[in-house]
């Protein structure tokens, strides 16, 4: 691959263009001064022509030495931008991985609280069809919201037996008032016809006496 298909920047693609120019130049110039007679005196033309190409290879590394620096400082800002993205790359992969520790956490809690063994799943709640049956106004609701509801239903069930199981403890601790009440009562007139007995007995005799 040739260095011009490697190198895309414009800036650099004119720094190696001046640069071929100037080593052309300098190949002209060590040519020019080749082809002279080393025994021979140069003459004047020969001098200016030297002189000529001299001044243009000069032209050509002055812009070859302001090329280079704005390539190097290019070069320094590109190496300066090159850090803030890997910096940036390091801080978003970071965040990546703490962002793919908190989805595996979350799947964990996730699949925990669905292996988790609900009070609730025990409860002996009423089929969903009986339910529904009961409250076709509920058909329309989600599973969880339909599960919400048949568990109200049931506090709500359990409730109202509760509330009947103290009425009947009422009535049966008003039941058993009573009953001891009649038994004490009973007790009572049980003392009393012995008393009455008692005092009766004095009278019988007197009766079977006379008789």
């Amino acid at each position: 691959m040739e260095i011009d298909d490697i190198v895309t920047d414009p800036a650099l693609k004119l720094a190696l263009e001046t640069s071929n120019q100037t080593r052309e130049q300098a190949i002209a110039l060590l040519d020019l001064v080749s082809s002279h007679p080393p025994t021979a005196s140069p003459s004047h033309e020969f001098q200016l022509q030297v002189s000529k190409q001299q001044k243009l290879l000069l032209t050509y590394l002055a812009q070859l030495r302001g090329l280079h620096r704005d390539a190097q400082v290019g070069a320094r800002e590109t190496k300066a931008l090159t850090a803030e993205a890997r910096q940036e790359v390091d801080r978003l992969h970071l965040q990546l991985q703490n962002l793919y520790y908190e989805q595996r956490h979350l799947q964990g809690e996730i699949a925990a609280c669905e292996s988790y063994d609900h009070k609730y799943q025990q409860l002996p709640l009423i089929p969903i069809e009986q339910f529904l049956a009961e409250h076709p106004e509920k058909a329309d609701l989600d599973e969880s919201a339909l599960t919400i509801a048949r568990i109200e239903h049931e506090h709500k069930g359990r409730l109202a037996l509760e509330e009947q199981r103290q009425r009947l403890l009422k009535k049966k601790e008003g039941l058993i008032q009573a009953n001891k009440k009649r038994k004490d009562d009973l007790a009572n007139l049980d003392k009393d016809l012995e008393k009455f007995i008692d005092a009766a007995k004095p009278i019988q005799k007197t009766f079977e006496s006379v008789v």
